[in-house]
């Protein structure tokens, strides 16, 4: 018998890309590969330099780790990558970027499956 944790994680991960997704566009200087993401937030506290705590939401995208080629080829989200997703006729650009020394993007689930990547809004067109 497999690994139940294992199997149940894919069907939750197979589950959550058929209903809870919405297309978007992972860009990478001239290359872009449309993907299903879902939307989520995380609330970070950053030390300020006068030792004030300071709240940074960002826009968190999940996306399969499956999905996300580019060329061809599987990638890892970097800082500067950006994110473009629209909604009703305004497509909103966003940034992966986490504050500080965070990092930009961290696996959603133990098995590697997903991606949970962080954004900040820079644009809008």
């Amino acid at each position: 018998m497999g690994n139940l944790l294992d199997t149940g994680a894919a069907w939750f991960e197979s589950m959550r890309v058929q209903f809870m997704t919405v297309p978007v566009t992972y860009c990478r200087d001239a290359a872009a590969v449309e993907v299903r993401a879902t939307i989520g937030r995380t609330v970070f506290k950053v030390a300020s330099e006068y030792g004030m705590f300071e709240k940074y939401i960002s826009r968190d995208y999940i996306i399969a780790a499956g999905e996300l080629l580019l060329n061809g080829e599987p990638i890892l989200p970097a800082r500067g990558d950006q994110i473009r997703e629209i909604q009703g006729s305004k497509t909103y650009v966003y940034e992966v970027m986490a504050p500080g020394n965070d990092p930009c993007w961290r696996w959603s689930d133990s098995y590697r499956r997903s991606l949970r990547i962080h954004t900040k809004q820079v644009g809008e067109e």
